[in-house]
């Protein structure tokens, strides 16, 4: 076995974007015929990884990468995906590539039509041959059959359920002739169970073919089911590489997000928090957030309680706080301190006393032609009419400028936001000092109920500290009940009481914050944790 080259081999990779390290040192090899299994947490660097070895122009456009990559002992260089199709490698992203308007069989043979000889063609040229629709028709005919589902050449992607597309997706990297290695980025996560067995069955029978495979997925059983071996990324870098036949679901898991407890969740292990009566109650809430949907989330929230919202991207935990602020169309029942609120309305959610700190923060969050104090005042001056005087019983109002500006200059210094001042606008911000604006304008509307999403993406580790800190400063000296929606498990271990994993538009489990990591990566993955998620859940919530 020792002769035999590898098809891929990938040493020292390494990448950084914009002086942040998102790979370190990344080394292994991948044998003809045979399936890695690639797991972690959203942010391992599996992506990146994966771009770099597709040669996705956004390498090359931030700087390349550190490293080299070998297909079949041959060092490559790919600039551009066409490289690596080339070289024999292909790849299917979780966002489809389909034309919508065009069937499975155009779709799938797509720039490698079969075209056919006709007399034109002696006087014009090549550019004059026809489609060969019949030739077209028979391989992707033989492509489907490959993965070993039912799906009619002739149907328009657009009519096809999601599932469909994603068979359609890895039939036209089949029916590449020169396909060496596949890629398959979270190929079943938009699979019924059934399918995802089919799926599984046939890329068994590529790697008898002598294809190599990358399945990058976070349904661990699925990579024990059809992986030869697995390898798991944490924070860029390589944690374990090992045969599946040699763990389990609950020790990979482990591996996953077994990193150290910070310091400020050790801090919070010991204390025994006390709360109010419930505060905020969902009931089977559903939400049409796109990539993000609810289907039926129900939770209790005490006052003062700091609550986390934690799972996997696309999972739909994004989804919770925006539909309860109205943002998106929800259903199912809300209720705040014992009475029902209207959804799907966002001026109510405001004079309810809710405030939200949205993850889009350009999009959703900032006026970002306006100056920071604007920003900063601009809802609690339209929702509570603060920074308003009145004369004549109100008949008369005007802004207070002088009282924006003093606030926004109490919070300028309180979340050190680096400005030129309270008139610099919002655009010329960085992303760290934006996101400290956001929460500075919640803060200003001092709300019985805090939604912070994502509150700490795209910011330095100085940065988050503060705004964690912030967070946590908040609740303690002003009681506010904060629910916090974040990708990062120690993220929300640092700073909440409890935290609820969303799966599949669903609550997976709800644990106390200082459970072991172990416990809330297997509630990411599906797994329901034995005696303790719903038993919790029902102690703590009545």
């Amino acid at each position: 076995m020792s002769d035999v080259i590898p098809l891929l081999r990938m040493e020292n990779i390494g990448k950084e974007y914009f002086g942040n390290r998102v790979l370190s040192d990344v080394s292994f090899t991948l044998m003809p015929g045979e399936i890695l299994g690639l797991v972690g947490e959203n942010g391992a660097g599996k992506s990146t990884l994966m771009n770099i070895l597709f040669g996705m122009s956004v390498i090359e456009e931030t700087g390349g990468h550190e490293g080299k990559i070998f297909i079949e002992g041959k060092e490559e260089s790919f600039k551009d995906p066409f490289d690596a199709l080339k070289a024999g490698i292909g790849m299917v992203h979780q966002e489809f590539s389909l034309i919508p308007g065009f069937s499975a069989t155009e779709n799938i043979l797509l720039n490698r039509e079969s075209m056919k000889y006709n007399p034109l063609v002696e006087v014009f040229g090549d550019r004059f041959k026809t489609l060969d629709r019949v030739d077209m028709k028979k391989r992707a005919v033989k492509a489907i059959d490959t993965i070993g589902v039912t799906l009619a050449p002739d149907t328009l992607i657009s009519e096809m359920p999601v599932g469909h597309k994603q068979f359609i997706e890895i039939a036209r990297e089949i029916d590449r002739k020169n396909t060496k290695l596949l890629v398959l980025d979270e190929p079943t996560a938009v699979l019924a169970e059934s399918e995802a067995k089919v799926l599984i069955e046939a890329l068994k029978k590529l790697a008898c073919q002598g294809i190599a495979i990358i399945f990058i997925s976070h349904r661990l059983q699925e990579i024990i089911d059809l992986c030869d071996k697995l390898m798991v990324l944490r924070d860029g870098r390589v944690i374990q590489e090992i045969n599946t036949k040699n763990t389990d679901v609950r020790q990979i898991a482990s591996w996953m997000v077994g990193r150290e407890v910070s310091s400020e969740a050790e801090k919070s292990e010991g204390k025994d928090r006390e709360f109010g009566e419930v505060i905020l109650e969902t009931q089977n809430l559903w939400v049409d957030m796109p990539g993000e949907t609810v289907r039926d989330v129900s939770i209790k929230v005490r006052r003062g309680e700091i609550f986390g919202l934690g799972g996997l991207a696309g999972q739909g935990k994004v989804g919770i706080s925006n539909g309860l602020m109205g943002l998106y169309v929800s259903g199912g029942k809300f209720l705040l301190r014992g009475k029902e609120v209207k959804l799907n309305d966002p001026n109510r959610s405001l004079t309810e006393g809710m405030a939200f700190v949205s993850e889009d923060r350009r999009g959703v969050g900032l006026l970002l032609e306006e100056g920071i104090d604007w920003n900063i005042a601009f809802t609690a001056m339209q929702v509570q009419e603060k920074f308003i005087l009145n004369l004549l019983g109100g008949l008369v109002k005007w802004r207070d400028d002088k009282a924006i500006t003093k606030c926004t200059e109490d919070y300028i210094k309180a979340l050190e936001i680096r400005c030129t001042g309270p008139k610099q606008r919002a655009v010329e911000l960085s992303g760290g000092n934006q996101q400290k604006v956001c929460l500075a304008k919640a803060f200003t509307v001092a709300p019985e109920i805090l939604f912070v999403s994502e509150p700490t993406r795209g910011i330095d580790v100085g940065a988050k500290k503060l705004v964690l800190d912030t967070l946590r400063k908040v609740n303690e000296e002003t009681g506010t009940t904060i629910i916090m929606t974040s990708s990062e498990l120690e993220e929300l271990r640092s700073i909440c009481d409890r935290i609820a994993i969303i799966n599949e538009g669903k609550v997976s489990g709800i644990l106390p914050a200082k459970s072991p990591a172990e416990e809330f990566g297997l509630l990411m993955l599906g797994h329901i944790v034995e005696k303790t998620a719903n038993e919790l859940n029902a102690e703590r919530c009545g």
